[in-house]
């Protein structure tokens, strides 16, 4: 593609540049790729949206940099943004006062994700620099995959909902860590204050910008229907410009939406109706951060250690997801089979773990291409596997309220199909 636009560059003046014409004809193919796909086949739009991806990435598409930085990372960080803060909105802390033991899930599976990642990465022969910071790319679920699938599939009920929280919560550790550990990885650490201060820095800023987001948009309820589609614009303008201001400030953009959502919730603990007017503007931002994940994830380079060491990671991923949702499982009012499915549909990796990944490969020329030789492999794995282990195992757990697309066409003997 760049070799044919190239020779035609003398002749072509697109107002916007080239690159626009790009992105544009790939965000196309992608939307075209993802309705078919959901159509024919069952499985949800981001799996479309990650193969067109894919394989624009090996194509050597040049329209998506690598480490992610400019316009590429604020698109990304604001597809993100949008999506905690929908997800934020959906958990309400009073939830937690009666059913502490989700909390304690949520740690489980967090701290045993990242400790048996760590150890193995370790054990197989990496250095602790470069595991350390694959362990937190390994922790986040992805709350962005998860949402899709979940709109795609029309499902509702304890899984899916208890499935959104640990992925939210795991969202919030790996953001906070991540983004203070990246600014560690050159500095050792001599005394305890010397880890804390970076986490705090970021926990701060990200707090204050996401209070600033929630007052603002609570102030705004009192004389605007939360209904009214201007209440829809009011906040996308509102979370495009705290996502500019947190990261220029030291704080994560993503991890301000979150928090925002979450203070909004408790101010405004009713039902948000401005998320369903949203509408195109958020449904184009996150094919466009699927899209841009898998273009950039596509670009690393595979050998057999490095495929053995991403196959170690998500093995050690999944397995540990698993163990550490069924520990905390006790009380918590969810059967155990309710708890494979919720573990199952919190494997995703997506947005997050490469906005994790990125930051370390920035701060740290010396590891970063270590980190991104392992990391892009398995996030570019994870977020089409796991969305199709997600859609199991909503399906599993009877929460869709939409049939298999495949299953009804074998079952009802469709005569187009072949």
């Amino acid at each position: 593609m760049n070799e044919i636009l190239s020779f035609w560059a003398q002749w072509l003046r697109p107002s916007a540049g080239i690159p626009t014409v790009q992105w544009s004809l790939l965000l196309a193919v992608a939307a075209i790729a993802g309705h078919l796909l959901q159509r024919h086949i069952g499985l949800p739009k981001v799996v479309g949206y990650t193969v067109v991806g894919t394989v624009a990435g090996l194509a050597g598409f040049s329209g998506a940099p690598w480490p992610l930085q400019g316009s590429s990372l604020f698109l990304l960080e604001l597809g993100l943004a949008v999506v905690l803060f929908e997800a934020g909105g959906r958990i309400p802390l009073r939830w937690f006062r009666h059913n502490p033991m989700v909390l304690v899930q949520s740690f489980a599976e967090s701290a045993l994700t990242y400790f048996a990642v760590h150890w193995l990465l370790v054990w197989l022969g990496l250095e602790e620099r470069v595991a350390s910071p694959l362990a937190l790319v390994a922790l986040a679920a992805s709350p962005s995959v998860l949402t899709r699938v979940v709109a795609d599939t029309r499902a509702a009920g304890p899984v899916t909902e208890r499935a959104i929280v640990l992925a939210t919560l795991s969202t919030l550790y790996a953001l906070t860590l991540g983004s203070a550990g990246a600014e560690l990885i050159n500095r050792p650490a001599v005394v305890l204050t010397d880890t804390i201060y970076p986490v705090m820095v970021v926990l701060g800023v990200s707090i204050v910008v996401a209070a600033v987001l929630a007052l603002t948009l609570r102030t705004a309820l009192r004389f605007m229907s939360p209904t009214s589609e201007n209440t829809s614009l009011l906040l996308l303008t509102l979370v495009a410009a705290a996502t500019a201001v947190a990261a220029h400030l030291g704080g994560s953009a993503p991890l301000a939406a979150l928090l925002g959502a979450m203070l909004l919730k408790q101010l405004n603990p009713r039902p948000w109706a401005w998320p369903r007017h949203l509408g195109n503007a958020s449904a184009l931002l996150t094919m466009l951060m699927f899209v841009l994940v898998s273009t950039v994830a596509a670009q690393a380079d595979w050998s057999g250690r490095v495929a053995g060491l991403v196959l170690a990671l998500i093995a050690a991923r999944l397995v540990a997801k698993v163990v550490g949702v069924a520990l905390g499982n006790v009380g918590s009012g969810a059967s155990w089979q309710q708890a494979l499915w919720v573990a199952s549909a919190m494997t995703p990796m997506s947005s997050i773990a490469l906005l994790i990944a990125s930051q370390f490969v920035l701060k740290s020329p010396e590891t970063g291409p270590m980190i991104a030789q392992i990391a892009l492999p398995a996030i570019l794995l994870m977020e089409v596997v796991g969305a199709v282990i997600c859609t199991l195992a909503i399906y599993q757990a009877g929460e869709s309220s939409k049939p298999w697309a495949l299953t009804t066409r074998v079952s009802t003997g469709d005569p187009h199909e072949s």
